[in-house]
């Protein structure tokens, strides 16, 4: 069966070039309407540009309905001004992918506080404060999907980039507590962690790579995340059309009593504490106080 958005609406944010302009082409040429944000700044987020205005544009083109926006994530009241506008032209907002971004790569021994905040604020302060814009809105329509864009770095570490994996793992937490709060509403959260030949990535990757890992490879996760029979809680990881799960597990553990609860006790246990036996996925916090119990009766 075909997955499809008519009569939805979706938000994405970075859209004006490339995994944001993949989507949100991808979408309007399976029936959304699209708001198109892109406050068209530079890799580290500095200037601007038109470049949002060009995609809608191209979705009109195409024919199909969109508008641009160049408001700043980081800017609470522009997104809220976003997401009315979107609300009174096109009668809601359905979907929102959470994609704009920025990079300022340096080792963390030279990196200011400055280049540290300034990305969390973009990447994870920035998805908050979209989400909060639309939040209201899908719990009273009783439908949203919301998709966060972690990486591989906020996951699993990348030389260079404490800034960029700080922020990204913390927009994995955000998906984890926000998929608890939305259920009842029909609201499901997803993460993504892409690997695309980007803007973003042009000077990291070798040439053939830059080429294999096209954006138009990830869009087929990205759009599955926000459809209407999506999952919700999880971890997808997309690169050059292979397609991951990602998950963060807990080991079963051990108790220690009297003298074995130490610094020393742990060190004597740790191959026992690290086991995988019989580990878990966890789908909330409770859980690991739960297993915790488990181990005291």
């Amino acid at each position: 069966m075909t997955i499809r958005y008519d009569g939805r609406v979706a938000i994405v944010t970075g859209a004006g070039g490339g995994l944001g302009r993949e989507y949100a082409l991808e979408l309007a040429r399976r029936g959304a309407k699209v708001v198109v944000n892109d406050l068209g700044g530079a890799r580290d987020g500095s200037g601007h540009s038109d470049a949002a205005a060009a995609v809608v544009a191209e979705i009109a083109a195409m024919g199909g309905e969109a508008i641009a926006n160049s408001g700043s994530v980081t800017d609470p009241p522009a997104m809220e001004a976003m997401v009315a506008e979107a609300r009174d032209r096109f009668g809601g907002v359905h979907i929102l992918i959470n994609n704009a971004g920025v990079l300022r790569d340096k080792s963390f021994a030279k990196m200011s506080h400055e280049d540290f905040a300034f990305v969390v604020q973009v990447h994870l302060i920035g998805s908050a404060i979209c989400t909060k814009a639309v939040w209201d809105l899908m719990r009273d329509q009783q439908y949203g999907r919301i998709l966060m864009t972690a990486s591989s770095t906020g996951l699993f570490g990348n030389f260079g980039q404490a800034n960029y994996g700080a922020a990204k793992l913390g927009l994995a937490g955000l998906t984890k507590t926000l998929y608890l709060e939305g259920a009842k509403y029909n609201v499901r959260v997803n993460t993504l962690a892409p690997t695309a030949g980007t803007r973003m990535t042009e000077d990291i990757f070798p040439a053939e790579a830059f080429a294999a890992f096209s954006p138009d490879k990830v869009v087929p996760a990205a759009l599955f995340l926000v459809s209407e029979d999506a999952p919700t809680n999880m971890i997808v990881g997309a690169g050059a059309g292979v397609f991951q799960a990602s998950y963060i597990t807990l080991t079963p553990g051990v108790r220690l009593q009297g003298e074995a609860l130490s610094p020393e006790g742990i060190a004597a246990n740790w191959s026992a504490i690290i086991d995988r036996t019989g580990e878990i996925v966890p789908q909330s916090g409770n859980e690991q106080a739960q297993a915790i119990f488990r181990k005291l009766g």
